[in-house]
């Protein structure tokens, strides 16, 4: 449960950041946070299978960061920059 805690917390704050960074027009084009959701992704990662198969169409980053991707990639995704997980044209 602890571990469930932290990682719709590590959820929480990057999406926070997410939000501040797109005031900024550091984000182009939209940005859909997934504040409040957290506790989705978290509860949906603890029932898969190593079988299944997860599709996200947008508000994704919660996923990304629930199913173990590391936090500074995915947010040099947002920002466009080369060491995002699509080199920044995600």
């Amino acid at each position: 449960m602890l571990q469930f805690y932290k990682d719709m917390l590590l959820i929480r704050r990057f999406e926070e950041k997410a939000g501040q960074l797109y005031g900024m027009g550091l984000i182009g084009g939209f940005c859909h946070l997934y504040i409040g959701q957290e506790a989705v992704v978290v509860g949906i990662q603890s029932a898969l299978k190593p079988t299944d198969t997860v599709i996200t169409a947008y508000r994704d980053h919660g996923h990304m960061l629930a199913c173990g991707m590391e936090s500074r990639g995915v947010m040099a995704e947002l920002t466009g920059r080369i060491g995002g997980y699509s080199r920044g044209k995600g």
